[in-house]
């Protein structure tokens, strides 16, 4: 009977430790994402006093798409580091706005590499569950038990290359160039297994430049600014012996 006691003493001991542990294991994460992006310069949109929150500047005709890669490390089990690489386009046009008689037209091409950091504010215990409950049995509050929540912000930088309609040509500024940006915003993920995650992500983007559309206003007061709503498939990667990620 002693025996016994110690034994289930030593269970409600080690099994919330190695829990708590599990997330080391994989502290690695490699991470695809793709989706819409929205740019918002000089081109195209709406007057103030003619925009709803800038709500009327966002439209099909000036969607374009982004594609990224990360690479990410978890400092701890809320805290990760990602090193981001993001190639895509933008578009701008006075296609509908307030200048639609002026008839610019632009597409940006861009690279866009950034250091970010990820805060988890609702993290459940998915991991935990995911691990110790077979594929296939879990139900649906498991699912919503595996979502979790985060934010994000850093710093990075993006080189653009501007390509202009006859009529901006004469008003064209740098063709191309290099700019500071600021990202922030918000995702989420569903671990789906121990290994793979599907997720999105909304953020913004700050720029340092006013020129990403190749043109500056004389009338503009604030630098350019875009957004991605991106789909993402992750997959973790184990820890080695010596900290670094392992394929194996």
């Amino acid at each position: 009977m002693k025996r016994f006691i110690i034994a289930i003493l030593l269970v409600c001991f080690l099994v919330p430790y190695s829990e708590a542990q599990i997330w080391k294991r994989k502290r690695y994460e490699l991470t695809f994402g793709v989706g819409p992006s929205q740019f918002f310069g000089d081109i195209g949109g709406y007057s103030k006093g003619k925009n709803l929150l800038g709500l009327k500047d966002i439209s099909l005709s000036q969607t374009r798409f982004n594609a990224n890669i990360n690479i990410a490390y978890r400092n701890t089990q809320f805290v990760t580091t990602r090193l981001s690489l993001t190639y895509g386009s933008f578009h701008s046009t006075d296609s509908r706005g307030s200048n639609e008689t002026r008839g610019f037209d632009a597409v940006t091409s861009f690279l866009e590499p950034a250091l970010i950091e990820e805060y988890y504010f609702s993290k459940h215990k998915g991991e935990r569950s995911y691990l110790l409950v077979k594929r296939g049995e879990g139900t649906f509050g498991d699912m919503l038990r595996a979502l979790d929540f985060y934010v994000f912000a850093g710093v990075g930088g993006i080189y653009y290359n501007v390509k202009g309609n006859d009529l901006l040509l004469p008003r064209m500024g740098k063709p191309n160039g290099v700019a500071v940006i600021i990202p922030a915003g918000i995702g989420g993920t569903l671990i789906y297994t121990p290994n793979v995650n599907f997720g999105f992500e909304f953020g913004g983007r700050y720029s340092f430049s006013d020129n990403l559309d190749g043109f500056t206003s004389q009338y503009s007061k604030s630098n350019d600014v875009y957004y991605f709503l991106n789909f993402t498939l992750t997959y973790k990667l184990k820890t080695g012996a010596r900290g670094f990620f392992s394929l194996r």
